[in-house]
């Protein structure tokens, strides 16, 4: 089921000075991850995934995600240490049509002569944030007991 990326989310995965992560599976399952630029919010609130590469390993890997229901991982982090983990799954790859032209042209336009294989449509389906103080007050909250001993026994 689809989740609402958030105003926030959106533009961290807007700024190209954050970092972004694309996560997918090989044919045995193996996690293949990189940094992956190209990542972008779409219009109708799915994740656009720009691909270069024809026989890159990703593309590859989303083209099995699509046969066998695969899903995929985006991290992404920004210069303020705000930091989310999005699952998804790929619903489809547009290699022809306006969505295609306007991608291309803007990669064109920004890169010189290079080739755009493919724009991926992944679904957003879960949102993690994974910033240190949330993570810090979730784990605080559940697991309080989990101290090291050092700082037990400076509160003693």
């Amino acid at each position: 089921m689809a989740v609402q990326l958030t105003k926030e989310i959106i533009d961290l995965l807007n700024n190209h000075e954050s970092t972004k992560v694309l996560s997918t599976l090989d044919g045995d399952d193996f996690p293949h991850a990189a940094v992956k630029e190209s990542l972008l919010a779409g219009e109708d609130g799915n994740i656009l995934y720009l691909e270069f590469l024809e026989s890159s390993r990703t593309n590859k890997n989303l083209v099995r995600s699509i046969w066998f229901n695969k899903k995929v991982a985006i991290a992404v982090k920004g210069k303020q240490g705000e930091s989310y983990q999005i699952k998804g799954i790929p619903l489809k790859t547009h290699i022809t049509g306006p969505l295609f032209q306007e991608h291309y042209n803007a990669v064109r336009e920004k890169h010189g002569d290079v080739d755009l294989a493919a724009v991926w449509v992944i679904e957003p389906e879960e949102i993690i944030d994974e910033s240190f103080a949330k993570r810090k007050a979730e784990e605080d909250a559940a697991h309080s007991v989990f101290l090291h001993l050092d700082r037990i026994a400076r509160r003693g």
